[in-house]
């Protein structure tokens, strides 16, 4: 679809794009300079940067509310350009603000639930800079949470996949500063940093596969705007019949280091290194799913593509499956969720890659409530046992305990049970994110991720079997959660001592847990209700309603429910039978008992970071080891340097110096002083001083002179 400038006549409320971005760089330049001051006049100075970083992110949504109002009524969307950028020949690109459907609903999934994500995170930094010791750290935090929510919108705010890639690297730098936000801590002391940069390098190896294709495009297509690019898809294709495929081949791997998905997954489980609030906004509920919005705003490259669509589909479907397997023995209880991340992701890409694309941002939109309502509420779980570890420190009675728990994990789900009781408020909305999650009746994710299935049944059958596996694999890792976080006794002081989390961090999360448990409610998949389908229409006419499909619904409910029911057998009967045994001989987890190996390949995620290390950068750390001792060292420092280049130097010095400065130079310029001092001493004989001997001289000279003229 065309896309027309900005006129008098459209509604004014779309000249007010840019500030999406303006806002939070403005909160961002507020703290810059003056957050040091805010913070050191008192206690309420936290408080106050925090605000303004929400007020900013806040502000943005208010204008992504007004943007998808003036939609309503304007359905063909809006151009507002906003300055001249690049000019060169064929390529003309500015950094203009695409408003439509699809692009807003991707400014209101960011700013709406990163608004609320700023505000829990006043609450849980004000406790987790004090747990870390640093507490000037509090204003840089906000600094670049505002910055990640620039970068975003500008990624989902473009007209070009140039401006597209500048916020695709911007949120990769936010990932990697947010990641690494205690850079000096973790093991060794640098656990963090090595997070924060396997993020980073992981992620360029995926952005090469987006300049990749952006190369191709401009080459194959003379532009990278979009409106050009689609509208000559037919056109490209007839001439170069290879271009497309090979353009949306390579955007794959972009779309497979952001979106984390085979083979370039393995960076996001250790992205848990950052803050709580980052894993529910940067690595959940918006970046991670910058990738899904990019194969859904290239629709039509893919359509004209079906090789690649089969590609993105299996890859997705491969990927959901995969990460489920894994999550289900993590003990770590971000970990869990990080690897449910990627599954879901995985169910997001293979939609989308079916030609889903309205199924794809269906759950894309639901699974940023639900997600961010987990993570978030995992947060106020390990704050809610640090409380209890700290309480245990500063009671005179209970300070023995302590001791039993010096290498105490407040992220283990070990450590936890009874949490239910202890916490009351966290374990109603952690329901709701896991029943959400789980994909059951009536919840969002019930409906999103049900006509992603019902679609896969009739589009591809592989990928529906995968993605069928995934989903019963999902509600069985949340169950397991559920009953080891929340269910049984406390399985540790702390835990026995845990306490809720203050206001500022639940009310986000009530907020959150009913827009998951409602959420689904705005596209039901029956005839006139496919309200949010047909908004994205509007867009482009590839995104197209799915069905419902009773069967698959009836049967991924009933596996789900089946999943809940093993979980609840595994982890409450069979764990208290279990409690009964010798601490030696006690499994540290009911299903390893079970699956035995098996359970320790998945805990130890089937080794593929091992497999990476072994097979990619233990021979790049031997290419660098031979780079630096072989050609650095021993060829270029020891042979080129110090034989060929410094003997041969001294070799030339001593050429230069004896045969040709003293042999030839000095020999011919001290011959010439002999000579002259030779000459000077035959001619001093004729110097005798005698008055007499000058007159003889001058006498016969001229008798000489005479004498000649005489003979002429």
């Amino acid at each position: 679809m065309l896309f027309e400038e900005i006129s008098s006549s459209a509604p004014q409320f779309f000249s007010l794009a840019p500030l999406i971005v303006f806002f939070p760089i403005i909160g961002l330049l507020i703290n810059t300079f003056f957050g040091g001051k805010i913070l050191q006049s008192g206690p309420a100075g936290e408080k106050i940067v925090g605000w303004i970083a929400s007020a900013a992110a806040g502000l943005a949504f208010v204008v992504s509310v007004l943007l998808a109002i003036s939609l309503i009524n304007y359905h063909d969307g809006m151009k507002v350009p906003l300055v001249e950028w690049i000019h060169i020949d064929a390529l003309k690109l500015n950094w203009a603000f695409q408003v439509d459907t699809l692009s807003v609903t991707m400014m209101l999934v960011v700013s709406g639930v990163g608004t609320l994500i700023h505000i829990y995170a006043i609450g849980y930094m004000h406790e987790d800079v004090r747990h870390h010791g640093d507490p000037s750290r509090f204003r840089r935090f906000f600094v670049f949470m505002n910055l990640f929510i620039a970068a975003m919108m500008i990624l989902v705010s473009s007209d070009n996949y140039l401006m597209l890639f500048v916020g695709w690297e911007g949120v990769g730098l936010c990932s990697f500063l947010l990641i690494g936000f205690w850079y000096d801590k973790g093991e060794g002391g640098i656990a963090n940093a090595m997070a924060a940069k396997k993020a980073f390098v992981t992620n360029r190896i995926g952005d090469f596969g987006f300049l990749l294709a952006a190369f191709i495009m401009f080459t194959s297509f003379r532009s990278l705007d979009f409106d050009i690019v689609f509208g000559r898809v037919v056109e490209v294709n007839a001439i170069y019949p290879g271009a497309i495929f090979a353009i949306t081949a390579f955007m794959l791997l972009g779309v497979a280091g952001k979106s984390a998905q085979i083979p370039l997954y393995v960076w996001l489980p250790d992205a848990m290194a950052g803050p709580t609030p980052v894993s529910a906004l940067i690595h959940a509920a918006t970046m991670v799913t910058a990738g899904v919005y990019l194969v859904a705003r290239s629709s039509a490259l893919y359509v004209a593509a079906p090789e690649a669509q089969a590609l993105v589909a299996l890859t997705g479907a491969a990927t959901a499956l995969f990460a489920a397997t894994i999550a289900i023995a993590q003990f770590d209880i971000k970990k869990v969720l990080a690897y449910s991340t990627i599954s879901q992701l995985g169910f997001m890409v293979a939609a989308v890659g079916m030609g889903a694309f309205a199924a794809g941002i269906f759950h894309l939109v639901t699974h940023a409530f639900f997600k961010a309502l987990l993570f978030l509420s995992a947060g106020s779980v390990i704050q809610g046992l640090e409380r209890g570890h700290h309480h245990l420190e500063h009671d005179p009675k209970l300070k023995k305990l302590v001791k039993q728990e010096h290498h105490f994990d407040p992220q283990d789900m070990r450590n936890m049970g009874g949490l239910r009781t202890k916490m009351k408020t966290t374990y109603i909305v952690y329901m709701v994110g896991t029943l959400a999650l789980a994909g059951l009746f009536p919840f969002a994710g019930f409906w999103s991720k049900d006509e992603i299935l019902a679609e896969a049944a009739h589009l591809n059958p592989t990928a529906y079997g995968l993605l069928t596996a995934a989903a019963f694999m999902t509600a069985f890792y949340m169950g397991r959660q559920i009953w080891m976080v929340f269910f049984g006794k406390p399985r540790s002081p702390a835990a026995e001592h845990a306490q809720e989390s203050p206001p500022v961090m639940t009310i986000p999360l009530i907020i959150l847990a009913i827009l998951s448990a409602l959420g689904g409610f705005m596209n039901l998949p029956f005839k006139g209700f496919h309200q949010f389908s047909h908004w994205l229409e509007q867009t482009s006419e590839n995104f197209h309603a799915g069905e419902f499909v009773l069967s698959v619904a009836l049967l991924s409910t009933a596996l789900a429910l089946l999943a809940i029911a093993v979980s609840w057998w595994l982890y409450m009967r069979r764990a208290a039978k279990l409690e009964a045994l010798p601490a030696a001989k006690r499994p540290d987890d009911p299903l390893r008992q079970i699956l035995g190996p098996l359970f320790t390949w998945m805990n130890n995620k089937w080794y593929i970071d091992e497999l990476y290390w072994a097979a990619i950068l233990n021979r790049y750390v031997d290419l660098a080891r031979f780079l630096a001792d072989y050609v650095d060292w021993r060829f270029w420092h020891d042979w080129v340097h110090d034989r060929l280049l410094v003997k041969g130097y001294n070799l030339l010095s001593r050429l230069l110096s004896v045969h040709i400065d003293l042999g030839g130079i000095d020999a011919f310029a001290n011959g010439l002083a002999s000579t002259t001092q030779r000459l000077a001493a035959s001619l001093r004989r004729l110097q005798t001083g005698f008055v007499r001997n000058y007159a003889l001289s001058i006498f016969l000279g001229v008798v000489i002179i005479i004498g000649y003229l005489v003979l002429r």
